[in-house]
């Protein structure tokens, strides 16, 4: 298959007017779609053993239901992914208030985070001829109460054997915390196809980090050995997910905290297989944690691509990314981001099939 790359028009923003679409398609036949609403993926369409083609994420038909999304459905949330533990953070010597949108905590960058922000999108050229679209966005100091002015920058990129590459990178003027991650819901067996009950999940992690009762991030990590939450062999969701904190999923430590700053290459952390299709979706990343979020939240409110409803747990997300409440627990996870020393994490997205 040809590769290409093409945009058209999505929707008309009330602010900033046309909205496009963009298309990408690799050699291998995998396409993604992508606008700059949250420089969100909408479509993801893959092969299963048979060679039949599915949209294995969950998204919305046109940009009116993205603008009243509070899912975050396909979109990078920032400035900081995750918790940060009671709204607030102390840098340099000054307490930092922000906004307390999930109980006493601030969550994914606040009532209008990265998610729900024009990106500005463009084609890039790639070494390899590959397939590949980069979307800005400058966030202005003070926005969401974080301090410093913030250059975010996400690239991605379709590879011929069907493997989406995830390229973030941010600058900044001023010390702040940045932790992007993806946000997309996987389900292997198509967007439309229901409960996630019947993949397998696999995570290779030897910890995790504790929550309280309301989900707040508690600043130390613990073994999963012997526990519901220990994946480090395949396991059936179906099995799995009752037997979670709120049927959630958790945050794992998925790489040494310090290893920041090295030269690293993406390291696999997880695996999920849909075996009815024979969909395989291997995750590698240079983040030091993954978040499972299990969809447990998703309550019918949202009306999918096919037109049926997003139920509890109709899919799944893995998220790349530092330590959420880095910026209160540095030891856990340096995400403070500085002047003169910018950021760049990969995470990759390899799709295959079983043989079976």
């Amino acid at each position: 298959m040809d590769r290409s790359i093409r945009s058209e028009i999505f929707g008309i923003h009330p602010s900033v007017g046309p909205v496009e679409k963009w298309t990408l398609v690799g050699g291998g036949g995998l396409r993604l779609e992508v606008i700059p609403y949250g420089a969100a993926i909408t479509r993801l369409s893959v092969p299963d053993r048979l060679g039949r083609v599915a949209d294995v994420v969950l998204g919305l038909n046109d940009l009116d239901s993205y603008l009243g999304n509070r899912a975050c459905f396909g979109a990078i949330a920032g400035r900081v992914a995750g918790r940060i533990t009671g709204a607030r953070f102390q840098l340099e010597g000054k307490t930092y208030q922000l906004v307390p949108n999930d109980g006493n905590n601030h969550l994914h960058g606040g009532i209008t985070g990265f998610d729900k922000r024009i990106w500005t999108a463009a084609p890039v050229e790639d070494a390899a001829g590959r397939p590949s679209l980069r979307l800005t966005y400058h966030s202005p100091d003070g926005e969401e109460g974080y301090p410093g002015a913030v250059d975010a920058a996400v690239t991605y990129t379709v590879a011929d054997n069907n493997s989406v590459w995830i390229d973030t990178e941010a600058s900044t003027d001023q010390a702040t915390p940045v932790s992007m991650t993806q946000h997309t819901y996987f389900n292997l067996a198509g967007e439309d196809a229901g409960s996630i009950a019947d993949h397998e999940l696999q995570i290779h992690a030897d910890q995790i980090v504790p929550t309280g009762e309301d989900m707040t991030l508690l600043g130390r990590v613990e073994s999963v050995d012997g526990r519901d939450v220990d994946f480090r062999q395949g396991r059936s969701l179906e099995e799995a997910v009752p037997r979670l904190f709120l049927n959630h999923g958790d945050l794992y430590a998925v790489r040494h905290a310090d290893t920041r700053d090295a030269v690293r290459k993406p390291a696999s952390v997880a695996r999920l297989v849909h075996r009815k299709s024979g969909r395989v979706l291997e995750v590698s990343t240079t983040d030091a944690y993954l978040q499972f979020y299990s969809g447990c939240g998703l309550d019918g409110s949202h009306i999918g691509k096919s037109g049926g409803a997003y139920q509890r747990h109709a899919g799944l997300c893995l998220e790349c990314e530092g330590y959420p409440d880095g910026a209160n627990s540095p030891n856990l996870g340096d995400i403070i981001l500085h002047p003169a020393r910018p950021r760049h994490e990969t995470t990759v997205w390899a799709f295959s099939t079983l043989s079976d």
